[in-house]
């Protein structure tokens, strides 16, 4: 089991003394703050999960500072374990719709304190699981299950962005879309499983010939991948298609034991935003780089064309 780290909130510096004691004892990463706003102020230098406050504080008691930790914009559940004197039904009532997930009365008893912990803990941890299996499914639901590049629902759904952005920050954008050439024949010569491994050995080639984190490569269908290049204008987009297609050509793919050797053809567009604001749209962009990649195939495919939007 994780022990998270625990903020303790308190004005009373002999329990906070003593429970950072027991805390620290039991394994847990203890800080500690007087009040409600000093609380609020660790929190913009650290993230604490678990949080243990009292409720009679000064300057901020603990059921504003329920309140104001449900309003921070954080990534993350906190677990808030509500400490008071105050025992009536409407008392833990109040607490509860402050935004505390349990109380304790005072005096703390230790190892009733310990109970509630591990009941927070498990929740958090639940709560890491589920946020983990999330991510895990939007990867898969964004990711091409073959190559591992991103599919067409990253492209639908991410160019849009990229135009917004450029547009909104005055930058140029372009795109490349890629197609093998004679692909049928690989896999007519060499059986689907051949066809598959150059696929994968074709993004791999390609990934590791672009910027990280900037620039990305899904593929768009079939043999064809799209290129998307934030802050590239078209000059820069055509050496970059150029490089790639000598990569390609140049690189031998070998599937049990056997080399296929493959070429690409290259299609390139791209706008810089005070000269095509009219036709910035996803649709466009695609249509003109399909355009160029069709010009390629009929000059004798391995080449690279391309133009203005």
């Amino acid at each position: 089991m994780i022990n998270f780290p625990v903020l303790v909130v308190d004005d009373n510096p002999i329990i906070q003394k003593m429970m950072n004691i027991f805390l620290s004892k039991a394994g847990y990463d203890v800080a500690s703050a007087e009040n409600g706003l000093d609380a609020l102020r660790k929190f913009d230098q650290k993230f604490y999960p678990i949080v243990l406050t009292d409720w009679m504080m000064p300057e901020m008691d603990g059921l504003e500072l329920c309140r104001a930790i449900r309003k921070l914009p954080i990534d993350g559940y906190v677990y808030i374990i509500l400490f008071t004197t105050k025992d009536s039904k409407e008392d833990i009532i109040k607490g509860l719709e402050a935004g505390a997930d349990d109380y304790l009365t005072k005096p703390v008893n230790h190892p009733e304190l310990m109970a509630r912990l591990n009941t927070g803990v498990r929740i958090l941890e639940l709560e890491k699981s589920l946020k983990k299996a999330n991510e895990e499914i939007r990867i898969l639901s964004i990711t091409d299950h073959l190559t591992g590049c991103y599919n067409r629902g990253y492209i639908g759904k991410h160019l849009p962005r990229e135009i917004k952005r450029a547009h909104r920050y005055k930058h140029s954008l372009s795109i490349i879309i890629s197609d093998i050439d004679h692909f049928k024949m690989v896999n007519d010569s060499h059986g689907h499983q051949a066809g598959d491994h150059v696929l994968r050995e074709f993004v791999r080639l390609l990934n590791g010939s672009i910027r990280n984190n900037v620039d990305w490569l899904a593929r768009y269908g079939g043999e064809e991948f799209l290129f998307a290049l934030p802050e590239t204008d078209l000059k820069g987009a055509m050496i970059l298609a150029e490089k790639l297609r000598i990569a390609v050509s140049e690189s031998s793919i070998v599937h049990k034991d056997k080399a296929i050797n493959i070429t690409a053809s290259f299609g390139v567009t791209g706008f810089d935003v005070l000269e095509a604001c009219d036709n910035m749209v996803v649709e466009n962009i695609i249509n003109m780089a399909d355009k160029y990649l069709y010009q390629a195939k009929q000059e004798g495919r391995n080449c690279v064309r391309g133009g203005p939007l």
